[in-house]
């Protein structure tokens, strides 16, 4: 598997070599909390140091750098956009051509210690959300392994991921904590 240093906007992509990609993304009516921006530090599943640096790019729309701490030069930056539905904010980034050129959809938290958590979709529930035609889509392959492609209209995606009895839809893939001074 490609190893994507963007924990925030790609990390949630793959897990375990799955990935669900939406036909559209989120539009660009949201602006995001004022707490998302910033600097933020974890570490990336290989235990490295990692900065994420997430700021405004335009109206209503944002761009999330990162890179291994103290290595800026090695960064990788992603545009993304977000949303809040119900009680979960909502992040959408592009899918590199490679994995479909779609879009991703993940959701995010910002907890009273200060941490952004950041949720990938479980690809096995939402592969059984298609079966009972709770959502349509279908699915596709790449080489880092297989993948669901959601064509339904995002009301009916917020409307499904905002149920309360879909909760268990949402993995947590990222923890990031403000840098200390």
């Amino acid at each position: 598997m490609k190893a994507w240093h963007l924990v925030f906007a790609l990390s949630f992509l793959l897990l375990s070599g799955c990935l669900v990609t939406f036909k559209d993304p989120i539009p660009a009516n949201q602006a995001a909390p004022a707490g998302l921006l910033g600097k933020w530090t974890s570490k990336d599943a290989w235990g490295e140091k990692r900065t994420l640096e997430i700021s405004r790019s335009g109206s209503n729309l944002y761009k999330a750098i990162s890179y291994p701490t103290g290595k800026k030069a090695a960064r990788d930056e992603y545009g993304f956009t977000v949303s809040r539905h119900g009680n979960r904010w909502y992040v959408s980034a592009g899918v590199p051509k490679a994995f479909g050129a779609n879009f991703a959809i993940a959701g995010f938290d910002l907890t009273d210690e200060n941490e952004l958590v950041v949720y990938n979709l479980d690809i096995e529930l939402i592969e059984q959300a298609l079966q009972h035609n709770a959502l349509s889509g279908e699915p596709f392959e790449t080489s880092e392994g297989e993948g669901v492609l959601i064509t339904s209209s995002l009301d009916k995606v917020f409307a499904y991921l905002d149920d309360p009895a879909n909760s268990d839809l949402f993995v947590e893939v990222a923890r990031f904590q403000r840098p200390s001074k």
